[in-house]
């Protein structure tokens, strides 16, 4: 409630609470999909979560690299095993490992089962360089809360101060990839639809900063129009500027 309400200063207490209701039935569906996931047929997997890929099939054919750049919406187990199906060349995703072995294994068997190359956020920097020899799309959920809160892009998220990573905006420049945005859709339970939208095709024509602040208005977006499909459980304003982080952008 507390993030609702920095999110949604001119919503009414009720109105809040109506959104915080949907989010916990939807929250509680991803947590069964997500078990359910783990027997689900190929077949069930595509007819449930249908990714729009034709544009990075494009951009693929014209030879980018890729970053797709997402947040934290329901069901990104789905949108994972979707578009590694559908894409014609290496998707990878860089995932926290869980804490019991037994149940990271079983995970990532799912999560790679279409493909999908996964690195562990505790070996990107030493693997990336033999991943990425070929071409490749990147896949990031780029709204996580970062470690070294005086190392962040701190950015007007929902109209107040959060940090951001700097990792996909430097990279982005750096490898001078396309960076697009995918927004997750619920038609209803158990189905999803995952929609593309070009950020740039060329990063290395930005900084990283402008693309940090393009991916957060896309972000902005896709919350405002289905507010309660976001992760309101994360604290992502738990962090407060002080002018010695640098200055805010997007004001």
């Amino acid at each position: 409630m507390s993030n609702l309400k920095h999110a949604f200063p001119e919503k009414t207490e009720e109105e809040r609470e109506k959104i915080a209701r949907e989010f916990y039935h939807l929250f509680t569906d991803t947590f069964i999909e997500t078990i359910k996931l783990i027997s689900m047929s190929k077949k069930q997997v595509a007819k449930r979560g249908l990714a729009d890929v034709t544009y990075l099939n494009e951009l693929i054919d014209k030879g980018h690299n890729i970053h797709i750049l997402a947040g934290h919406q329901f069901n990104w187990e789905f949108a994972n095993l979707s578009y590694a199906a559908n894409l014609k060349i290496p998707f990878v995703g860089v995932y926290a490992p869980i804490g019991s072995k037994i149940f990271d294994r079983i995970f990532y068997r799912t999560r790679s089962r279409n493909g999908t190359v996964l690195i562990s956020n505790r070996e990107f920097t030493s693997k990336m360089h033999t991943v990425f020899t070929q071409q490749y799309i990147l896949a990031l959920a780029a709204d996580q809360n970062p470690n070294k809160l005086a190392r962040s892009y701190w950015v007007n998220f929902m109209g107040r101060p959060a940090p951001f990573v700097m990792g996909p905006g430097k990279g982005a420049v750096k490898n001078n990839t396309a960076a697009v945005y995918v927004g997750f859709h619920r038609v209803r339970r158990g189905y999803y639809e995952f929609k593309t939208f070009p950020i740039t095709e060329n990063g290395a024509a930005h900084t990283p900063e402008e693309l940090t602040v393009l991916y957060k208005r896309a972000l902005e977006k896709v919350i405002r129009e289905n507010p309660s499909n976001y992760l309101w459980s994360h604290r992502r304003w738990r962090h407060e500027w002080k002018p010695e982080y640098g200055p805010v952008l997007d004001q």
